[in-house]
This record gives C-alpha cells, sequence and structure tokens, in this order.
C-alpha cells in the first residue's frame, strides 16, 4: 500500500530520507476509499484490527470485514442526516465502534470530533455549540451518557444521538440495530475534496479554553512518516499504540500511519491502566511494536519485566511528553530495546523523530521529519546557533505542509499568533545540538528565567528523575525579589519515600540535581503532593502549579 504514496520506501541514512522522501497526493483522496477499501480489494483476509477487552472479550476484524461494516455505518449515519461537512463527535473510549465511526464519517465527507469519555456536561456542552455539533456517537454507560443528556437541553445544533451499548438511553438511537437494518450503501459521487475539513480536535491546552484544531482529508499520508519510517512498521507488524481514542495520539498511533503500512493495530478497552496487565498483553498477543508516553514507561520498568516473554516486541517508541534519560537507559538495561523518541502536535504530525537509521540520544527528541522545513528561532526572530535556545518553529513560505493543520476553526486571530508570515510557531523552545539532534527544553511560557539564565523545565526534571524517590514531578518558576524566579519543583514520591518527605529529603533532592546538572538550576523550593495537577490528555497543567501559592 505505501508504494501508491511514496517513491522510496527503503532509506539508508537521515540525509538518504531528507533528499528522498517523497509523499503522492492523490486528487480527492479519502482514507476510508483509498486505503480500506483498497486493502479490502487487494488482501480481504488480511487482518486489520484485533480488538479485545479487560472483560475478556476479543474480536478480529479483516480489511474486507471493515469496508462491508464501515459501508453498513455510512449508510445508518446517513440515514439519520449525516452528510458532507456535518459535525460528528465520537466519544467511544477504545471500543472497535470508533473504527468503524470514522472510517465511516470519512467516506461521507462528514467531519470527525473525537473526544474523551471524561467530558462532563459543561465540556460537552461549549464542543456542541463552538463547533455547531449536529449528531453525539457515545459509549452507553450511564456517567458518559448522563453527562451528554444533561448538555443537549443547552445543545440546539445536535439532532441525533447514538449509543453503541450496552445501555441504550431513551431517545438515543441503537448503534448495532442501526448496523443491521442499514440499506446497501451508495458512495457518494463527491464525498470530499483535499481542502476539506476531516478531523477536529479539542487541544487539551494547559491555559484557556481549548482551540479547535481542525485538518484536511490529505492529514492521514501525513502520518507516512509516523507509522511506516518512526514506528517502523510493516505488513507483518501487531502495533500497539497506549491512547484513549480521545486523544490525537489514537490517530497517530491506531489508524492512518499504520493502515498504510499495512500493520494489524491492536487495541486494548481497558477501564484502569495496570502495568502488570498491558505486560500480560504484550505476552499474550505477540505484541510486535509498542508506542507510549513516558509515564506509560516508568510504570511498566517498575516491574519485574523477567515474569514475562516479552520476545516478540522489537521496537518501541515514545511521545506525548519528553523522555527523561533514566527512563531509556533502565528501559534499554531492562529489555535491550532503545526507545526512539518522537514529537509533533495535535497541529502536525510527527515533527521532529528519532528514525531507524539513526542512533538515539537519550533525552533527545530527534531529528526533524524532512516533511516540515523546522527551524529554531531566538525570540527576536532570528536563527538560533547550535547550543542555543530557539522556539521550534515550521517554515511555511513554500505552502503548507502535508500534516499541518489547516486553521483553527472559527479562530482567525489565534490562527494568525500562531501562522503569519510563511511561519507557523509551535510554543515549544528546545536546543540543537552540533549533529542536528534537537532537545525539548518546555512550553515558550514555561522556560524560568533565573538571575539571568533561562532554565528549561524538562532539564531539571529529568535530574530529579533519575532518584529513586520521584515518580514523577513538575518544574516550574516562583517570583523572587533577588532572582526574578527561582526553580519550584513538585514531586509525587514513590511509596517507599513517602515517610521520609522532610527537610533532610529535600536536602537530598537538592544536592542530587546539583551533582546531575549545572548547579545552578537546582530546585531552591520542593513541594510534594499525591499528585500533579494535569490537563484530561494527561499533560502536566504548570500554569495551575504556578497559580497556586507556595
Amino acid at each position: 500500500m505505501i508504494e501508491k504514496f511514496v517513491e522510496k520506501t527503503q532509506f539508508e541514512s537521515q540525509d538518504d530520507f531528507r533528499k528522498n522522501f517523497k509523499i503522492k497526493v492523490p486528487e480527492n483522496f479519502n482514507f476510508g476509499y483509498d486505503v480500506v477499501d483498497e486493502w479490502a480489494r487487494t488482501a480481504p483476509e488480511k487482518k486489520a484490527l484485533c480488538w479485545t477487552d479487560d472483560l475478556g472479550n476479543h474480536r478480529d476484524f479483516t480489511f474486507g470485514e471493515l469496508k462491508e461494516l464501515t459501508d453498513r455505518t455510512a449508510s445508518f449515519f446517513e440515514s439519520t442526516g449525516i452528510k458532507r461537512g456535518d459535525m460528528v463527535m465520537l466519544i467511544l473510549k477504545r471500543r472497535y465502534e470508533f473504527w468503524l465511526s470514522i472510517i465511516a464519517l470519512h467516506k461521507l465527507g462528514a467531519v470527525v470530533i473525537p473526544a474523551t469519555h471524561l467530558l462532563t456536561k459543561k465540556d460537552i456542552t461549549y464542543r456542541a455549540n463552538a463547533a455547531t455539533i449536529k449528531a453525539i456517537v457515545c459509549v452507553g454507560d450511564s456517567v458518559v451518557t448522563g453527562h451528554v443528556s444533561a448538555a443537549l437541553p443547552e445543545s440546539p445544533s445536535v439532532e441525533t444521538v447514538i449509543s453503541v451499548g450496552p445501555e441504550i438511553p431513551d431517545g438515543y438511537l441503537d448503534f448495532h440495530k442501526g448496523l443491521s437494518e442499514a440499506k446497501p450503501f451508495v458512495r457518494p459521487m463527491h464525498p470530499n475534496t483535499n481542502d476539506d475539513i476531516s478531523l477536529m480536535y479539542f487541544t487539551s491546552g494547559t491555559t484557556g479554553e481549548p482551540k479547535m484544531v481542525a485538518h484536511d482529508f490529505t492529514y492521514p499520508l501525513g502520518h507516512i512518516a509516523t507509522g511506516c519510517f518512526w514506528h517502523n512498521l510493516s505488513e507483518d507488524s501487531l502495533h500497539l499504540t497506549i491512547a484513549d481514542t480521545g486523544w490525537g495520539k489514537a490517530v497517530w498511533g491506531k489508524l492512518y500511519g499504520q493502515w498504510i503500512a499495512g500493520a494489524t493495530v491492536f487495541v486494548y478497552e481497558h477501564e484502569k491502566f495496570t502495568p502488570t496487565n498491558m505486560l500480560q498483553m504484550i505476552q499474550d498477543y505477540h505484541i510486535t511494536s509498542l508506542c507510549a508516553p513516558p509515564t506509560i514507561f516508568r510504570f511498566l520498568i517498575r516491574e519485574d519485566l523477567t515474569k514475562y516473554d516479552l520476545s516478540s516486541l522489537k521496537y518501541c517508541t515514545i511521545a506525548g511528553e519528553a523522555l527523561n534519560p533514566a527512563v531509556f537507559d533502565t528501559f534499554f538495561k531492562l529489555t535491550g530495546i532503545k526507545l526512539m523518541e518522537g514529537f509533533g502536535q495535535t497541529e502536525t504530525t510527527l515533527t521532529v523523530a528519532t528514525f531507524p537509521w539513526t542512533e538515539p540520544k537519550p533525552g533527545s527528541m530527534g531529528i526533524p521529519n524532512p516533511q516540515y522545513d523546522v527551524d529554531l528561532l531566538r525570540p527576536d526572530g532570528t536563527k538560533a546557533e547550535d547550543g542555543e535556545q530557539g522556539q521550534i518553529v515550521i517554515r511555511t513560505a513554500n505552502g503548507k505542509p502535508l500534516g499541518l493543520f489547516k486553521e483553527y476553526y472559527r479562530d482567525p486571530e489565534r490562527t494568525h499568533e500562531a501562522w503569519h508570515d510563511g511561519i507557523y510557531y509551535t510554543g515549544d523552545v528546545a536546543w540543537r545540538d552540533e549533529d542536528g539532534y534537537l532537545w525539548f527544553v518546555g512550553r515558550s511560557d514555561d522556560v524560568i528565567k533565573s538571575s539571568g539564565y533561562r532554565i528549561g523545565p524538562f532539564e531539571v526534571e529529568s535530574a530529579l528523575m533519575t532518584h529513586p524517590a520521584v515518580v514523577e514531578c513538575a518544574i516550574t518558576g516562583v517570583p523572587d525579589e533577588i532572582r526574578g524566579q527561582v526553580v519550584k519543583a513538585t514531586i509525587v514520591l514513590a511509596r517507599e519515600y513517602r515517610d521520609r518527605a522532610d527537610e533532610t529529603l529535600i536536602k537530598e533532592l537538592q544536592n542530587h540535581v546539583k551533582r546531575t546538572t549545572a548547579p545552578y538550576k537546582y530546585p531552591r523550593v520542593i513541594e510534594f503532593v499525591d499528585e500533579l495537577p494535569k490537563t484530561i490528555s494527561g499533560k502536566i497543567r504548570r500554569v495551575e502549579i504556578r497559580e497556586k501559592k507556595s
């Protein structure tokens, strides 16, 4: 399949990749027809999805079955009035109906808005009105349908609510009944153009109301680099990305690039993440490739991995937040597998990564994906030198790169603020070494300015994470009359250290940072907490820590 879209599929070096990686974009590309249905035509018995849950249920889907089921789903949705350009929210956890729904909506030319099941009535109401959502497809449990039902009276644009079960509340259509009664699907003559919006995410920002990030129908092709080259997948791969379908990471790792590569996507639907259960899944199903955020790997390496046969696991990638070198080193020591880091945003596809032909540098994001013209800029807009901190930007003077978002929907002011004069500003700060590797520093508004020094939260967090007492931590700046700001560490302690949360441990941690990194970066203020404040998608809300008085 990949040969349809790229001129070259094998690369020997980053230089080879940079010079020869080219994506061919068909006219009016539609992932449902041009990838899923094409696999169904050429290899109908090829396994596309391996789904299981924590109740012991299991179901495999071939591409042939997916074509039939997504056609039925599209026909059912069409019968409810959903058509090209309509906004449809999916709140489906990791239920297999998510894959049926998103492909069906692509086939209709509708706009998919994935959302997490953690949304409250207020969140749903805001999203429904901000995007003029027409329909909501959700899991049928009392919590989710309770919030959806509570939001409906204040969400006048929502005409249809559909439940995939197990409960079908009054007023909700039954998803599976709709599929069983669906008429034969007739493909629309013109379901979409490449410029139409196909996918939209409400970003779980660390400040303010979430922005609506709109992607066009070519966006899946931007994930060829993600699935085929960063995840290093082939038609024999069984790939697991640990992410809820409400997060952008789900289509990064559980759909687009993976199926273009011809890999089988493994999905484990569970209510609560348990490291031992995830390790059992890897062993029992012979997972070959794993992608997860650093937090997951931190939990995994605290387990006794010798109890599990992980010999099937050949390749691991990591994204979602910066990787602490200590996690890399420990995982490599335990498994012999090097964690290959990647960086991107809801607004982009994979932007910077450690690809198979590059040697990972623990703690580095890797090298820019040649799909994007990535640079680092100083605050005055000039190019940052090697070793100097700068904001990560994407130059767009030659046109919008494949995979970059279309706009912040209905918000031209915010769009222009982030993307103007031929440059998209990511808001993330990094520095580049002499080999071209980028090293994450932090969000531009999280960088601490103390006594003339610019201190990135991540470098201090990385130092702290090498101490056995620290499970999680967040670094912020607090005002100081003399230094402007000083470094504060908010720390979640390992269980065995919780009884030692005193001045002696504080001093021990401060000295540890002084020994591990530049002494001026050590946290002068340390606070121990039970948990860190986080967004719905699991990102640390440093703004909430900063606003709390020490």
